[in-house]
């Protein structure tokens, strides 16, 4: 799968979703009938009129079982207090549970989006459309439904089980981002039924920080058998010391404490490059210097891992010309949204973008001036 084709321009940061609003609890009420009536005589050579017996006991017993528990939830407020917190809990953790996994077939190839948590800013245009009035960004997202005053940031690494190699694109944030409620790529990884120890193959798009945060834990390798693929030209870019004094110095540092040891064991490439059998790099420069994208193709279903080029799916791709704060060469940036997801749209292929909302799938089509997101539904199929 060589010599896809090359895209030179690139990405974007953060993906929005609105906050869920408070919402009151919804009480339930659950008693037998059943289990009041086993104990009543069963029919017998007294026919229908120990029927009509049987029949007059149980209204009775459901009309006071129901008066019953109304008296109780009246006399007992902190009874219902309890049953809903407990129940609202349950939905609680029910919901992080579904929301932490995503998994689905592409060909032959098991693919599977894991959340590595969630993060909350205030105050989107400043880091959306940061050349265009504050009045425009809050505009555009309240004409899609959502807040203007904040936006919720999501992180979501991609497994992908070839058969022969278990493939993992970036790593989160690690342990740096766990007291804020980030960094659950390695229990997202053990809840698909793997373990960090099988992941063979590790990808970095590209080399900030929620990207490469994961590559280690405590200071050693979080995936100890791993061997790990990136671009050339962004390594070489990060690992440069005339980055100090700049403003890329602190992803300078990262890079020299989560990249830099592992080299010996990194394969460096360039765009085209088949990182394993059915998923090849494509050059997608503008986020970052070296910013890479993938194409995944199994029994000719293809999808594209599009990494950081477009990442709130209102802001980024309905306004693809719109500036963004950690596009690092921004003219490059818009460029390459134009041209990924031009190809993207046109070919009709799904695509994974790390920071859209999780699950982080779906498709594009051709809108007024940019591209509408249509996520994945439950009929998804590929």
């Amino acid at each position: 799968m060589r010599g896809r084709r090359p895209v030179d321009g690139s990405g974007g940061f953060v993906g929005a979703k609105p906050a869920i609003a408070d919402q009151k609890p919804v009480i339930r009420l659950t008693f037998s009938v059943k289990a009041a009536t086993s104990c009543l005589p069963a029919h017998d050579s007294r026919g229908s009129a120990n029927q009509q017996e049987r029949s007059m006991i149980t209204q009775n017993l459901k009309r006071r079982t129901l008066f019953g528990a109304g008296a109780a939830a009246l006399a007992a407020p902190g009874l219902l207090t309890g049953i809903a917190n407990a129940q609202e809990s349950a939905e609680k953790d029910a919901m992080t549970k579904d929301a932490a996994l995503k998994t689905f077939r592409l060909g032959t190839f098991k693919v599977t989006v894991i959340s590595d948590g969630t993060r909350a800013s205030d105050n989107p245009h400043e880091t959306y459309g940061t050349n265009q009035p504050a009045e425009a960004v809050t505009a555009l997202l309240e004409q899609n439904f959502l807040p203007g005053s904040g936006f919720i940031n999501g992180f979501s690494p991609v497994l992908v089980d070839t058969g022969s190699e278990i493939v993992l694109f970036d790593t989160g944030l690690g342990e740096g981002g766990r007291a804020a409620g980030t960094g659950k790529l390695a229990d997202g990884i053990r809840a698909a039924g793997y373990t960090p120890e099988q992941v063979s193959v590790i990808v970095i798009t590209h080399m900030h920080g929620d990207h490469i945060g994961g590559l280690t834990e405590g200071g050693k390798p979080a995936f100890a058998n791993a061997r790990y693929v990136t671009g050339q030209v962004e390594f070489d870019f990060w690992k440069d010391a005339a980055r100090v004094g700049t403003p890329a110095e602190n992803g300078h540092k990262a890079v020299l404490a989560k990249v830099a040891p592992l080299a010996e064991k990194t394969t460096f490439i360039a765009d085209g490059v088949e990182v394993v059998p059915g998923i090849a790099a494509i050059a997608a420069f503008g986020h970052s210097p070296g910013h890479m994208i993938y194409r995944l193709e199994s029994e000719g279903k293809a999808l594209i891992l599009t990494a950081d080029t477009a990442n709130h799916y209102v802001l980024s791709l309905q306004r693809p010309d719109w500036e963004v704060r950690f596009d690092m060469d921004k003219a490059a940036a818009s460029a390459t949204r134009r041209k990924v997801f031009d190809m993207i749209a046109t070919d009709r292929l799904p695509f994974i973008g790390y920071h859209m909302p999780f699950p982080a799938v779906g498709f594009v089509e051709r809108q007024d001036q940019g591209y509408r997101f249509v996520p994945a539904t439950y009929q998804f199929d590929i």
